[in-house]
């Protein structure tokens, strides 16, 4: 039985420049910014290259202007001629060299060329006039309420083997796991397995976080080399297997890199979600704080001058009574007005004339002493 020669993998660079990524996942694509930097390099590779034909050919119209000319000299035998010979022979010696070094650095080129690891742009060339096997079908653009119900459905079913996938540690592990079970080689997966790392970090189960997030990128790298590919992915997540295990430094530090990338995303995005919590909660407390008049006895307290916000904390009505009477009485009223909309101080007046008339009752009952208070 003849064995697959994964070699081929070897100058293959694996991105996520142009993965559709379901709406939960915090970023677009994990790894846009290295397909940028790629595609910039090869547009400098290739207008070096174009700059190093274009030296050449405009080197061999000078040759060939030159040749032309000496032909034209030999013809004629005067003094000058031979003069102007001379050093058009110097020329198209010159101009000679100048061709084989141009010459040499389009080669140097070509070879570098060569050299160049395939990549997602380079593999989409085609190569054959006809399709091999397990090429994926253009399917329709699925509707974002058609993604988010295929999501639900797949997660109902089968959360649990994900969850399991997600704890493994061993590449050799994670490899039979998913020849057992290859169905799990899919989109859904790896966007349960993204919401499945902000949920841990939530709640502060930090290791774990990052043993799932290990497995989230496994799943995107190897749903980056189906796309590159054009193949379904349970067919092909063996060679990444194959690939990581025996990778070299290199590809080793572009999955270490994208996978401490992918755990600082997780962290943003889970201190977002709880610095959203409490403000929910927050103001939760805050309504349930709220005075009659719809004021928060909080943040009138805050407002009051100290020398009232002492009465308050002592729960001194003697202490109020007097800073009141020293206070400008509309200032008095308006400070009084708030704490009762607050809910800060229940009023005793029994009044039901209207608000003024509640205003002023509550100045005054609050300035001079009840009969009771003063017979004692």
């Amino acid at each position: 039985m003849s064995r697959i020669d994964y070699s081929v993998w070897d100058h293959i660079e694996v991105s996520d420049d142009e993965d559709d990524t379901h709406p939960n996942i915090d970023t677009p694509s994990l790894f846009r910014w290295r397909h940028q930097a790629r595609v910039e390099r090869m547009e400098e590779f290739q207008k070096k290259g174009e700059e190093l034909n274009k030296s050449l050919n405009e080197c061999r119209r000078k040759l060939a202007e030159t040749q032309k000319k000496m032909q034209e000299l030999n013809i004629t035998s005067t003094d000058d001629a031979k003069a102007e010979l001379s050093k058009v022979q110097a020329e198209e010696k010159k101009l000679k060299k100048e061709e084989r070094d141009w010459e040499k650095k389009v080669a140097e080129h070509s070879r570098e060329e060569k050299k160049m690891p395939w990549n997602v742009d380079t593999l989409s060339k085609e190569g054959f006039s006809k399709s091999i096997v397990n090429v994926k079908p253009d399917s329709s653009e699925e509707t974002e309420e058609e993604k988010e119900r295929k999501h639900k459905t797949f997660v109902e079913k089968y959360e649990k083997e994900i969850k399991h996938f997600g704890m493994l540690r061993r590449w050799d592990d994670s490899q039979k796991y998913l020849s057992d079970n290859p169905h799990l080689v899919c989109e859904e997966t790896a966007n349960y397995l993204v919401i499945m790392c902000i949920d841990l970090e939530v709640e502060e189960k930090h290791a774990l976080m990052e043993q799932v997030a290990h497995q989230t990128i496994v799943m995107q790298f190897i749903l980056e080399l189906a796309k590159s590919l054009k193949v379904d992915p349970r067919g092909c997540f063996r060679q990444f297997f194959a690939k990581i295990k025996t990778a070299d430094q290199q590809y080793q530090d572009a999955f270490n890199d994208e996978l401490e990338s992918f755990k600082e995303r997780v962290r943003g995005r889970a201190k977002i979600r709880i610095e959203k919590a409490l403000k929910e909660y927050e103001e939760e407390e805050r309504q349930k704080r709220l005075g009659p008049g719809g004021l928060d006895p909080v943040e009138v307290y805050e407002t009051l001058p100290a020398e009232m916000q002492k009465c308050f904390d002592d729960k001194d009505i003697q202490m109020l009574q007097d800073v009141i009477s020293k206070m400008d009485p509309t200032e008095a009223k308006a400070h009084m007005k708030r704490c009762i909309d607050s809910g800060l101080w229940v009023p005793n007046s029994k009044t039901d004339d209207g608000d003024e008339k509640e205003e002023d009752a509550t100045y005054e009952e609050v300035k001079h002493e009840p009969e009771e208070t003063k017979k004692e």
